[in-house]
């Protein structure tokens, strides 16, 4: 039903509603989605923005990629996260001002459209809706909403996204594992598993990564990662054994080490493509690492890396 959230909240002809005013912000990604509920602020300027943001609250759910977990699951997992952050805050649907959704897999304005006419049935509409692409929410944080620079996410997937001063975009990877994302998380755990199957039917060298892999998800034989693969292809469930990888690489296991600088090789060549592509050199460039933060191999040679 159109609207349902709002049984028993007055909302006033004005937009007004009983009681404070809220904007909700979300982060939507392939591993988590998270959500803030923070008072409407008069317009001022960045400068004079509190420091820090007054947050009401605070809410963590699942994945919201539609493109990993479905159309269906990722609604619920939005309205979930919202509806959760409005009640910790002690709010209420009515008093939604505005809803700003920064999501992976929103690629197309046909995804726009989509997930805003979900919204639409939700909020009524004198409440504003924004919806783009996470890494386009990552730029303006960085950048504290000075859309200028280059921006890469390099978590379960990966993106880089910028801007240039006179307002042109441009992209390059984020499209999903199956069309090449070999920077992301998905894609270091999918080459390590590989990995260990070459290993196993002798198509490849020995690896650490066998061992390490097989302890991590309790199994007797890389016979069985067959059935674990197929079992859940989730995005993020093959992306959590990143840490398995970059620790074999540490403890100087070649096959991992070089699964990981060729991802940091692909993630500097999405990089250097924006960057080439606006004439950002010298620019201003903010980053994200996703779920790769703490990894200090991996952020340590990211970092390096030649762009």
């Amino acid at each position: 039903m159109k609207n349902s959230h709002l049984n028993g909240d007055e909302v006033h002809e004005n937009g007004g509603c009983d009681g404070d005013d809220v904007v909700l912000g979300v982060d939507g990604g392939t591993t988590s989605t998270v959500c803030v509920c923070v008072p409407l602020l008069p317009l001022i300027s960045n400068q004079n923005l509190p420091n820090p943001l007054p947050i009401l609250a605070r809410a963590v759910a699942g994945s919201s990629n539609h493109n990993s977990v479905g159309e269906s699951a990722s609604k619920e997992t939005l309205e979930k996260v919202m509806s959760e952050a409005l009640s910790k805050s002690g709010s209420n649907w009515s008093a939604v001002r505005a809803v700003c959704l920064g999501v992976s897999g929103v690629n197309h304005p046909t995804d726009q459209e989509r997930i805003l006419h979900w919204l639409r049935e939700i909020f009524p509409s004198h409440v504003k809706l924004y919806v783009h692409n996470d890494a386009l929410a990552a730029l303006a944080s960085g950048t504290m909403g000075k859309l200028h620079g280059c921006v890469l996410i390099a978590g379960t997937g990966s993106i880089s996204y910028g801007f240039s001063k006179d307002g042109r975009e441009a992209r390059a990877a984020g499209a999903g594992p199956v069309l090449g994302d070999w920077g992301s998380g998905y894609g270091i755990a999918a080459q390590a598993l590989t990995a260990v199957v070459r290993a196993h039917d002798g198509r490849g060298p020995q690896t650490a990564l066998t061992d390490r892999i097989l302890k991590a998800l309790s199994l007797s034989s890389p016979d069985e990662l067959i059935g674990w693969t197929y079992a859940d292809p989730s995005w993020a469930r093959i992306a959590a054994l990143v840490p398995d990888v970059v620790s074999c690489a540490e403890s100087g296991d070649q096959i991992a080490h070089k699964i990981l600088v060729d991802a940091v090789q692909e993630l500097a060549l999405s990089v250097k493509a924006v960057v080439q592509r606006l004439s950002l050199c010298g620019a201003g460039r903010a980053c994200c690492w996703g779920s790769f933060a703490g990894l200090e191999f991996l952020d340590e040679r990211i970092r390096k890396a030649p762009q």
